[in-house]
Formats: structure tokens, sequence, C-alpha cells
């Protein structure tokens, strides 16, 4: 059984929690991502989803001005670079997501996908599990650490 560590990526674009929203949707349209996660030097404080940007970002605020600690979601679930990839599976099947962080002695150091797990012969079953019990209509802010 393999660990996160083999899989995660590593190569993170982040922000601050005094990015505007717009920065942060620029950023992720010129690298083509759709998560972000928010930091304070190497230490995750949440993440910010392209979700986020439109639901709680743009369809509530009337100003580009907004800040990432408006919209990220702060309550997130967490996993180490040692957790095995089944764990990491199941973890996304129960709450739903599609990317967790991967954080070693408190420092944000890369992040797993769905997409990542999937990847993995030994995963594949636990990947369709975690992706068929993903719903679209998840409130990204009930992450659980």
């Amino acid at each position: 059984m393999g660990s996160i560590r083999e899989i995660m990526s590593t190569d993170l674009k982040t922000v601050t929690a005094k990015e505007t929203i717009f920065d942060i949707a620029m950023l992720m349209k010129n690298n083509d991502i759709g998560f972000v996660p928010v930091v304070e030097g190497n230490k995750l404080k949440g993440v910010v989803t392209d979700r986020d940007l439109v639901v709680r970002g743009y369809a509530n605020k009337q100003s580009d001005s907004v800040s990432a600690a408006e919209v990220m979601s702060d309550n997130i679930a967490v996993i180490s670079p040692d957790t095995s990839i089944d764990d990491a599976a199941q973890l996304m099947f129960d709450q739903k997501v599609r990317r967790l962080p991967v954080v070693e002695k408190g420092g944000l150091v890369g992040v797993v996908a769905l997409a990542d797990l999937a990847v993995r012969k030994q995963s594949d079953e636990h990947a369709g599990r975690a992706l068929s019990g993903i719903s679209e209509n998840v409130d990204h802010r009930n992450y659980v650490q």
C-alpha cells in the first residue's frame, strides 16, 4: 500500500488571506486550477475553491477587493504525507471533497486530488467510490479537520 507522499502534488500555487478574489481567480485561470491553499508563511489557514469564489465571493459581494479571508474555507480536512492512499480515498468519500491539503510538521507540503488517487491501480476502487460519493452540491465551508 502506498502513501500520499508518493502521489501528492508539491508544486503548489498559494495565496495569503489578504489576496483579492480577483487575483485568486486570475491565478486559477492562468494555472488551470480550481483549488488554492491560503497560507501564512507555510502554515495552512484555509483553501479557496473556484466554487468558493463564485458562491461566497462574486455572487455575494460587489467589489473585486474582497479578500481570500472572506471567502475561504478554514475548517478543512487535512492529511499527512504518510497517510495511506486508501485512507485518503476514504476521507475524501466521507467528507465529499475532491482535494486534501497535505500537512507535515504544521506546514503545507502538498495537495492530493481525487485524480491523483485514480492513477494508482491499487486505489482505483476507492477513488471510484469516492468520486461517486462526492456531490456537486457540497458546501465547502463544512470541511472538518
